[in-house]
């Protein structure tokens, strides 16, 4: 089995928004245990003066299914927070689960992973 089609076996949604210059992905894929997540992509449209070309420049977010909850309450409050100014009373959180960081093992997890949402490119 080549790559290509591997990679398409694992990609169970797709939806793409464009926005001026941006372009926002959102796709659905599976591990192999069968966890499924979402990868939210941005790409942006630059111009590069030295060249006189443009390319695109790719940010990726992968967003696992445990997180879910977690996310979508802190783009609930983001977003109700620009539409009225007020900010969001939100339950504390135990200190271990800021940052990837935890207290049981007293060393940072990966820097790039926050709340469990990966921001590694």
């Amino acid at each position: 089995m080549d790559f290509n089609s591997n990679r398409q076996k694992e990609e169970l949604y797709s939806q793409s928004i464009s926005a001026g210059k941006r372009k926002y992905f959102f796709d659905v894929k599976e591990t192999r245990g069968g966890d499924k997540f979402i990868v939210i992509a941005e790409s942006r449209k630059i111009f590069d003066n030295n060249t006189g070309n443009f390319y695109f420049e790719k940010n990726k977010m992968f967003l696992y299914k445990e997180d879910f909850e977690k996310f979508q309450r802190g783009l609930t409050n983001a977003f109700n927070f620009i539409e009225t100014g007020i900010i969001p009373e939100e339950p504390e959180q135990p200190e271990n689960e800021h940052y990837g960081y935890h207290k049981e093992d007293g060393q940072n997890a990966d820097e790039n992973v926050i709340d469990g949402i990966d921001f590694n490119i």
